[in-house]
């Protein structure tokens, strides 16, 4: 009995390998402080990803769900003792118009999940005077803050909002009064971060690479294994690289060691999603025209095996399509 392809999940390698505090530190410290090393492995500590909350309202209450890719909360001494700060980590193959939005949804999560907990302290009114005891937190209490750094790993160049401003329609002169939250967002393709962690470096250097569809598949390839052979890169990097390439690794080829073969699953998957791509433009029009003149003929009168010899297609298509017209 043949053994079962153990595939990989491209979401799950991509969570694992910013797990890593060394890669996470760099790629925060990259983004946040132009490559100046402030935030240190040591000081990062991994946290529950899971930001569900319940929200109460006056005749109901209601759950909402929500899970971060990656989080990881900072430990930073201070001449005052220990500051806290939330570092979250989203990864997005697609893009999604409503980002700033769904980046303003974990945020609020991870704060209100502070409030209910900081809340909890408060059974009773003592040592509280009412304003704090109504609102469950006392005037010096402090929350920790949240930051949150987005990479989308597309091909197709980022063309969404970066603010919540930019995905709402605001009279102008009530712009000013309309609060906004922005998005901190990496092109992973395109990225020209100032890295210091070598697999970071590998990491984006691949990437972009792999993300030039000026050049052909071939090319793309032989630069790739290239820069991979010369630079020795990690097992580790290669599998999140053609992870978030979107590439479907099995394992039991990666397994093997050979980078031919890795890169031949990067090279036949590249091809399968640039050909769907031009399919897609191409085919759209194409379908529509068969379409238009398969029902031209049906309500002509042909007959479904002259349609189909005609139209290409088989006759049980164009008998499905003839059952869905009009002209049946």
């Amino acid at each position: 009995m043949p053994k079962k392809k153990k595939e990989l999940k491209p979401a799950t390698v991509l969570k694992d390998y910013w797990r890593d505090n060394g890669q996470f530190a760099d790629l925060f410290n990259a983004v946040l402080f132009d490559g100046e090393s402030v935030i240190h492995p040591d000081e990062l500590e991994e946290e529950d990803t899971d930001e569900s909350i319940v929200t109460e309202h006056k005749e109901y209450a209601r759950t909402v769900e929500a899970f971060r890719d990656n989080i990881k909360i900072q430990k930073i001494s201070s001449v005052s003792g220990v500051q806290f700060v939330l570092l979250g980590l989203e990864h997005q193959e697609h893009i999604h118009y409503a980002m700033p939005m769904r980046i303003m949804g974990y945020d609020y999560s991870a704060y209100k999940k502070q409030y209910d907990r900081n809340a909890r302290r408060y059974k009773s009114s003592e040592g509280m005077d009412k304003d704090e005891y109504l609102s469950r937190m006392k005037r010096a209490d402090r929350f920790t803050p949240v930051i949150t750094v987005l990479i989308y790993y597309g091909e197709k160049p980022w063309d969404g909002a970066l603010s919540l401003h930019g995905i709402l329609d605001i009279p102008e002169r009530m712009k000013p009064y309309v609060n906004d939250y922005r998005i901190t967002l990496v092109e992973a393709g395109k990225s020209r971060l100032k890295l210091n962690n070598m697999n970071n470096v590998d990491f984006f250097s691949l990437l972009e690479i792999m993300n030039n569809k000026e050049k052909p598949l071939a090319e793309t390839r032989e630069t790739a294994i290239a820069y991979a052979r010369g630079h020795k890169v990690e097992r580790s990097v290669m599998m999140a690289v053609m992870s978030a390439a979107s590439c479907n690794i099995d394992y039991n080829i990666l397994k093997q060691g050979g980078e031919t073969d890795m890169w031949t699953i990067f090279e036949e998957t590249k091809r399968e999603g640039r050909e769907e791509g031009l399919i897609e433009g191409r085919e759209e029009g194409l379908i529509e025209g068969k379409k238009e003149m398969i029902f031209t003929m049906l309500e002509a009168g042909y007959a479904c095996e002259e349609v189909a010899r005609i139209s290409g297609m088989t006759e049980s298509e164009i008998r499905k399509m003839e059952k869905e017209s009009e002209y049946c």
